[in-house]
């Protein structure tokens, strides 16, 4: 019987060809078909326990509760804690005219038949001060134009009999703020009585040149830096900050974003978009999950956890960022509800992995093309 297949099997070499080859694909297919990553056996394998660096956590509403952490944006107490600038207040920078009175006919600085004399144009220095002929140089910096007018007069009247000065603020370009980034008017801003604080400023810049949703405004001063969502300013009154001469005002379009791969409805880096969305909503935003290829059991959210939140995710205390890949099962009877309960963070990643039936399938379909391809070969060259 043995003779008389390897005699057939001689007398038709093209189906021992194809006999082997179907064999080769049978053996091969799983690990060498196209497939859009591991399986979730594979990421299974990968689990701290399997000796693998991945801890791989089941996603319930304990997970929920420990590991939804959004890192919020905010000011520190010094931005929050400081007072209004008073916007009558002269600083290093500031233009300043005099007016004075002498009640003399020939007096220290008004001429021969003339009353009163002008001094335009004087700008305090960058140490604060000024200088007024016969009164020497005064510190104009942190005093009011009513009490630089005071002490102008106390100056003079040791000079010239009951002087009579009036002071103005012709530009208050002392005190300033930088606007910059996504504003429809970028530039260099007064703090002027209208404008002291964080809205009322971005307000005369004309606002936001981007979605309000997405928007985030970053205040600089010195040393110190500062971020919120601009939503912020209207529904938080205690982050529409007092401004201060020198700060800078970045607006920003949110950056942050996350990563979608798999058998998803498509592969890309998305951008959050709003403050806040959930697993559901980020797999929404990539078009679903596959309808032909997809395990809804396998919706994997792989993140670096920042210790605190591992330790209390795991329930045992870690030291250093650890790797988390939470599973959502969406066939479970709270799998949507867990899965609109969990957060997505900057960085995050979705994969989603493929059902079990899809890489049989592949494997079919190359064992029926492979035969087919057979077939048309053989009608090709007369072989039987």
């Amino acid at each position: 019987m043995t003779a008389v297949d390897v005699s057939a099997a001689a007398r038709h070499p093209f189906r021992r060809s194809l006999i082997l080859a179907l064999v080769a694909v049978t053996a091969l297919g799983a690990c060498g078909l196209p497939r859009s990553g591991p399986s979730k056996k594979e990421m299974l394998s990968g689990a701290v326990e399997n000796g693998g660096d991945a801890h791989v956590i089941f996603v319930n509403n304990h997970v929920n509760r420990t590991a939804n952490f959004l890192p919020s944006y905010g000011f520190s107490r010094e931005f929050l804690q400081a007072g209004v600038v008073g916007a009558d207040e002269i600083r290093p920078g500031d233009v300043l005219g005099l007016m004075i009175w002498e009640n003399v006919d020939d007096g220290l600085l008004v001429g021969l038949g003339q009353s009163s004399t002008q001094l335009q144009q004087l700008q305090v220095d960058s140490q604060g001060f000024i200088f007024v002929p016969y009164a020497g140089r005064i510190r104009a910096a942190g005093n009011s134009p009513e009490q630089l007018r005071q002490l102008i007069t106390a100056r003079l009247e040791t000079q010239t009999p009951d002087p009579q000065v009036s002071v103005t603020r012709v530009a208050g370009d002392g005190a300033t703020v930088s606007i910059m980034g996504k504003a429809f008017g970028q530039g260099v801003y007064p703090i002027e009585r209208p404008t002291r604080t964080l809205s009322a400023m971005l307000a005369k810049a004309g606002g936001v040149a981007i979605d309000p949703e997405v928007a985030t405004i970053t205040v600089k001063r010195g040393r110190e830096t500062g971020k919120v969502w601009l939503s912020d300013l209207y529904f938080n009154p205690s982050y529409d900050i007092a401004l201060r001469p020198g700060d800078v005002i970045l607006v920003e379009e949110d950056q942050r974003s996350f990563t979608a791969l798999g058998a998803l409805g498509r592969q890309t880096k998305v951008p959050l978009g709003s403050e806040q969305i959930s697993a559901l909503e980020a797999v929404a935003m990539v078009g679903g999950l596959s309808t032909l290829s997809a395990d809804p059991t396998g919706v994997f959210v792989l993140r670096d956890e920042p210790s605190q939140v591992a330790s209390a995710v795991l329930g045992q205390p870690v030291s250093g960022t650890q790797r988390m890949a939470y599973v959502l099962d969406l066939t479970r009877p709270n799998g949507l509800f867990l899965s609109r309960d969990f957060m997505i963070r900057d960085d995050d990643t979705i994969y989603v992995t493929e059902a079990p039936y899809v890489r049989w399938q592949k494997i079919l379909g190359a064992i029926t093309g492979s035969a087919n391809s057979a077939r048309a070969l053989a009608a090709t060259t007369g072989i039987e």
